[in-house]
């Protein structure tokens, strides 16, 4: 085995490159704000078949798309008839299908979808889209992170999963009648993935619940340090979550910064705030947060906080 000399060292020319802070100047250095954002169904409701990224690179002071540190969500309209390829370096991504129906071919296998259906995959390569009707999808991939990290995911962590929206209608049904006359912080079902036991997310890095919020009803604050990317599969006017970073002796938010639910849009709930939602509408409301709690879970920072308990 042999081995190289060289001949001239790199000390002096790696020392010209370190710095140096006192603790208190830089142990919390100044971050960018990771507000409370909205993106309205008009995204999508376009006839150019296209991928709209929900974009806040310039907020987060990044040089990649990103919606939050680790996660970057998107619109994606395909006109009926057309196609559109997604192709990302993630190791996580998901697809809600806002509306419409078609097929997707991954890896070489085909999957069918339709209107309020759900999938996760693993990295992959180039994902073809077909639609047979006028479509929208809500895609999250977690390519952010990928980009920080300066890396390529080489191995598929997880099977891919595909949630029907018949499934996921039955499944959100025995909650609410598990959970009736119950106070309830959330009332809906994780996604979860057999292959992250020990999480028990949706992916090892993605987390997402499909959460009911039933007509006249209210649920209470709680808070976690991974950001959402929330999802209003169903509202109505009358239907909104209040945010803010602080609670009242009664375990209300102070001074709330409203975001409304509006079917087909969605919006950024910031890590470490506290969030309430209400339904003041006649009809039931559901939203499809996904978040970066896949990852905060297994690092063990989640730290989800209730008001006044669960």
């Amino acid at each position: 085995m042999s081995t190289s000399n060289p001949t001239t060292s790199c000390n002096d020319d790696w020392s010209k490159n370190v710095l140096f802070f006192e603790y208190g100047s830089a142990v919390n250095p100044r971050m960018p704000k990771i507000g409370i954002d909205v993106f309205l169904p008009s995204m999508h409701q376009i006839a150019e078949t296209k991928i709209i990224p929900l974009q806040l690179a310039h907020k987060l002071e990044t040089s990649y798309a990103a919606t939050g540190p680790n996660l970057l969500a998107n619109f994606i309209h395909i006109a009926a008839g057309a196609a559109l390829s997604t192709k990302t370096h993630a190791s996580s991504q998901v697809f809600y299908v806002i509306r419409g129906a078609g097929f997707s071919l991954i890896n070489g296998s085909r999957l069918d979808w339709k209107t309020g259906d759900f999938f996760a995959i693993p990295c992959a390569g180039e994902i073809q889209h077909q639609a047979s009707e006028d479509t929208a999808f809500y895609w999250v991939n977690d390519q952010p992170l990928m980009d920080f990290l300066g890396v390529q995911p080489t191995k598929a962590r997880f099977r891919p999963l595909y949630f029907s929206h018949e499934q996921l209608t039955t499944e959100l049904e025995k909650v609410r009648q598990a959970n009736l006359g119950k106070d309830k912080n959330r009332n809906g079902i994780l996604l979860a993935n057999p292959d992250c036991p020990q999480t028990k997310t949706l992916t090892h890095s993605m987390w997402s619940l499909y959460n009911l919020l039933p007509a006249r009803s209210k649920q209470k604050a709680h808070r976690h340090n991974s950001i959402a990317m929330d999802f209003a599969v169903k509202a109505t006017e009358g239907v909104y979550t209040n945010i803010g970073p602080d609670l009242d002796s009664d375990g209300n938010i102070i001074n709330p910064i409203r975001a409304d639910w509006v079917s087909g849009g969605a919006f950024v709930t910031p890590p470490g705030w506290w969030h309430s939602h209400h339904n003041d509408s006649d009809e039931d409301a559901i939203v499809l947060p996904v978040q970066d709690a896949g990852l905060q879970t297994y690092m063990q920072t989640l730290d989800i906080q209730f008001a006044h308990g669960y």
